[in-house]
């Protein structure tokens, strides 16, 4: 097992409804840990430059729009794994989908308000957080 950091939005579906404190709840209990933290409201261009991947998918739009309608947070998370391991925390995307006792399946009201993001690979991982955080402000 791998020690590896992974990047996590809560996202304004889940911060609106005040259950921050809920999923960090879930993420330590997982055995995963919050290196660094920040609040903050993504304006539709930087939401689409971080989500530029889905740029020719048809839910791209509703995707920006959903992101920038509300404040986030953002974390980095570290622990063994941590890749997989906050994947399968955060259960599908679909929270109807979603095993029991997910992220998603707890929290999730639909496939669009899913509560959370997390990276698909550690490659995806390593550039999502240097969008978010700068090196001085992830203390390992």
């Amino acid at each position: 097992m791998t020690q590896e950091q992974t990047l996590s939005i809560i996202k304004p579906d889940a911060v609106s409804q005040n259950i921050v404190g809920s999923i960090y709840h879930c993420i330590e209990k997982a055995g995963l840990r919050i290196i660094a933290a920040k609040r903050m409201q993504l304006t539709q261009q930087l939401a689409a430059k971080f989500y530029s991947i889905h740029q020719d998918k048809s839910f791209f739009s509703e995707l920006i729009t959903f992101i920038s309608s509300g404040p986030i947070m953002v974390q980095v998370l570290e622990g063994k794994n941590a890749v997989t391991a906050y994947r399968t925390l955060m259960g599908t995307t679909d929270p109807k989908q979603a095993a029991i006792g997910t992220i998603r399946a707890r929290f999730g009201t639909s496939i669009d308000q899913n509560t959370v993001h997390g990276s698909d690979s550690v490659e995806t991982a390593q550039e999502e957080i240097k969008f978010f955080f700068s090196i001085c402000e992830i203390i390992s």
